[in-house]
Parts: structure tokens; C-alpha cells; sequence
């Protein structure tokens, strides 16, 4: 059984016991995260909602949080002695997957 669960403005296709990495939640390590927003539910009946499925929801477990690796940006105008360098990392959450509840 599969899912299609929308969070932080993405949709991701989750099974039970994997792990996800979406953007940042507030929630501890170790904490149960209930994701209510349930595009869809495969496997031996398929459930498509409009836009949600009622009463579907997708459990799981905070394992850790984290930042990705540094992406720099520099931008430089040549003969102009201008340049700028900046770096960014976006924070996320690790999520296992528990259970798909439809």
C-alpha cells in the first residue's frame, strides 16, 4: 500500500517504513507526526480525493533534524571589480513512515 501525502508545498509518494526527508517540521527526535493531507491511496482499491481522501491520514516518526549540504552562489560582473558570494542551507526533517491509515 502506498500513499501520495502533500507537505511544505510538495507532494511525495510514501510506503510504510521508509524514510523521507521533507522540509523542516516542528517536532523533536522521536516525536509522531500525523500528516492529514492524503492526495491519494494505492494498492488493492485505489481512493483518489477530491482534493484530500476523507479520513485517510499517514503517521510517522521524527528520526532527526538537519541541514543539507551548503549550496554557494556567486555572481560576479566581469571588468567591474563586483562580486558576491553567498552561501545557503535549508534545513529539513527526516521522517519514517509508520503506517498508512485509509
Amino acid at each position: 500500500m502506498y500513499a501520495i501525502i502533500k507537505t511544505g508545498g510538495k507532494q511525495l509518494k510514501v510506503e510504510a517504513g521508509q524514510a523521507i526527508y521533507i522540509e523542516k517540521l516542528d517536532a523533536a527526535a522521536g516525536d509522531k507526526v500525523t500528516f492529514d493531507e492524503v492526495i491519494l491511496v494505492g494498492g488493492e482499491a485505489t481512493k483518489v480525493g477530491t482534493p484530500f481522501v476523507e479520513g485517510a491520514t499517514v503517521t510517522g516518526t521524527v528520526e532527526k533534524q538537519g541541514k543539507q549540504k551548503k549550496v554557494v552562489t556567486f555572481q560576479y560582473k566581469p571588468k567591474k571589480h563586483s562580486h558576491r558570494k553567498q552561501g545557503h542551507r535549508q534545513p529539513y526533517t527526516k521522517v519514517v513512515i509508520d503506517a498508512i491509515n485509509a
